[in-house]
């Protein structure tokens, strides 16, 4: 059956959102109290208006997809992973270049790893989209912080059970030695990973809409990689460079701090190829 509206919610998930001590999910289990590790200001906000778009829009969307940030502590991205020259810790918000690896400032902390990260760090920085950023531990797979906001996951609980039909999940960032920003395929594809590869049956999937709304966290960083992996790769299942057929919900998607204006400069982009850009109040299917 052809899904002619979908809605794909890219990392909707606690560790990205800027939650109120009141929002915050407990566990009976936890020695201490949950704190978001990586909040995009504005995120629990975006969250919640998404969370009420869906319930509005219910009865005409025929299907949503969530991708999920799936992380565990010894990560490219990830502090546990790095060590300084000197031997000691190197702190979230570090970015890395293959010069500062080749000087010595930094290495990861299995030696055994360095050649394979230095060839990953330059393939990366070949590309020209992003350095690599020691993030802090996100994410985490079985963590409070890999779940998903609860408005979000209530409102997805509520168009299951009203439209009789599951939600699509997709994990990314599995692999611990490649970034995975985008839920189409990972930064620096692992030869002998597929999933970090080109994710065919994900692409397929969108292409059956009519009309990709498309929200999330955060949208200078996974949001905006998804989205222009789609723009590059979906036209010719389309058969046509249509891009009006993508909505992003501006008011559902925050920059990480200090990347504001790579949010702008993906949003303008993407206006000028033909992406709507709305509010969630603005647009109805």
């Amino acid at each position: 059956m052809r899904q002619r509206t979908q809605l794909l919610i890219i990392d909707p998930q606690n560790d990205f959102c800027d939650l109120p001590p009141d929002c915050r999910p407990a566990s009976a289990a936890a020695t201490t109290a949950y704190a978001p590790s990586l909040p995009v200001a504005g995120a629990h906000a975006d969250m919640q208006r998404l969370a009420q778009w869906i319930a509005r829009q219910s009865l005409q969307l025929d299907a949503i997809t969530v991708t999920l940030d799936s992380h565990q502590s010894y990560d490219i991205a990830h502090p546990a992973f790095w060590q300084q020259g000197d031997g000691s810790a190197v702190q979230p918000f570090t970015p890395i270049t293959a010069a500062q690896m080749r000087a010595g400032s930094f290495s990861p902390r299995n030696p055994d790893a360095r050649e394979r990260t230095l060839a990953y760090v330059d393939a990366l920085e070949a590309q020209g989209r992003y350095t690599l950023m020691v993030w802090p531990l996100h994410c985490e797979i079985g963590s409070i912080g890999h779940g998903v906001h609860a408005d979000v996951l209530n409102a997805c609980r509520e168009w299951q059970s009203q439209r009789q039909r599951a939600v699509r999940h997709v994990f990314k960032g599995m692999n611990p030695l490649t970034e995975h920003y985008s839920a189409i395929c990972a930064e620096v594809p692992d030869a002998q990973d597929p999933e970090t590869q080109l994710n065919t049956a994900l692409l397929q999937h969108l292409a059956e809409a009519d009309t990709l709304v498309i929200a999330g966290e955060a949208g200078s960083h996974c949001v905006r990689a998804t989205t222009e992996h789609i723009v590059q790769h979906i036209a010719p299942l389309w058969g046509a460079e249509d891009f009006s057929r993508i909505v992003l919900l501006t008011d559902c998607i925050s920059p990480v701090a200090g990347f504001e204006a790579a949010q702008e400069t993906f949003l303008q982009q993407m206006r000028a190829i033909g992406v709507r850009c709305c509010t969630s109040t603005a647009f109805n299917l």
